[in-house]
């Protein structure tokens, strides 16, 4: 199976005297999920409307896995699931009646569309509300039902614009949830986000974007480490609060610089020797037993790092 893969050259967009994207270069290869940030205006919607051609690039162009968006349209949407802003339902539709007629839209035949739509539905975990109306949803599940939609036809590329942007604490959790689920089967999902606790939660890599122009492009770690002088971090989540003999265990070990316990529950841990130090020192914390149960990027790396970008050009 060919990798999914989005790419940019030279992308440029005006609007009037206003360059809204300045000679775009984006390459991204294979299955994962790629948070798209940068603050209001930094023309993130536009380089996803680009991409699903709902506009015309003033010149540059773009290619979803190798196809050329703008000189291959259907070829190239084809393999894609869009979900640009939340488009409304109608009160009185149902997921099923939604999704037979979004399958019509695409092409699949009425003897597959039964099976794809309980798929799909499942997928964004909503196959027990498919036969009950929209009206009655939460703004959440509308969400996952206008996710289920761009995923109806089974795209490799997936393009979402801030899609728990509006949502209460429940909703923005379950399209997380829904969102992680779609890197399982070599899907390439590329979201814009403002939320850097998301993009941190479900991203494996960081595209940062501010006044048109590409800032970075690397893995989330690589990304929120490269500001670190040297040192890597990363938190680590206890089931119940951890003895304070713990953080001097971990404090101890090869290559750890600093462990200090931020919440009741967490443990914060600095350290050198790149990612197999990593690996080691993980591997090293789980067989001592000291309760751990998870391990991710630190948030506040990540907004250290946007904070640092964005203001390089004010």
């Amino acid at each position: 199976m060919t990798n999914p893969s989005i790419e940019t050259v030279s992308l440029t967009k005006s609007f009037g005297s206003f360059t809204a994207l300045d000679k775009l270069d984006l390459k991204i290869e294979g299955g994962k999920c790629v948070g798209f940030l940068g603050p209001n205006g930094a023309g993130k919607t536009t380089t996803l409307k680009l991409l699903s051609d709902m506009i015309f690039p003033t010149s540059g162009e773009c290619y979803i896995n190798g196809t050329s968006v703008q000189r291959e349209r259907k070829r190239a949407l084809g393999e894609t699931g869009v979900l640009i802003e939340s488009p409304e339902l109608y009160a009185s539709q149902t997921p099923n009646a939604a999704l037979d007629l979004v399958c019509g839209l695409r092409g699949i035949p009425k003897a597959e569309r039964t099976a794809r739509i309980a798929e799909v539905l499942s997928e964004v975990k909503m196959e027990k509300w498919a036969d009950q109306k929209f009206g009655r949803f939460s703004k959440g599940m509308k969400q996952r039902i206008n996710i289920a939609v761009a995923l109806v036809h089974d795209p490799d590329v997936i393009i979402l614009d801030e899609p728990a942007t509006g949502l209460d604490p429940r909703g923005m959790a379950e399209v997380r949830e829904v969102v992680r689920g779609l890197k399982k089967r070599n899907r390439l999902v590329f979201m814009s986000s403002h939320i850097l606790q998301e993009v941190t939660d479900v991203c494996d890599e960081v595209a940062l974007i501010d006044k048109g122009k590409l800032l970075v492009y690397d893995t989330l770690a690589n990304v929120t480490n490269r500001f670190s002088d040297g040192n890597l971090t990363v938190d680590v989540g206890f089931l119940e609060a951890p003895n304070p003999v713990v953080t001097q265990i971990i404090g101890a070990m090869e290559g750890v610089t600093s462990s200090t316990l931020i919440d009741p529950k967490r443990v914060r841990v600095r350290f050198k020797g790149g990612s197999p130090a990593q690996h080691r020192l993980l591997g090293e914390i789980v067989a001592q037993d000291l309760g751990a149960m998870s391990f991710s990027e630190p948030v506040g790396a990540l907004e250290e790092v946007y904070l640092k970008e964005i203001s390089k050009g004010d």
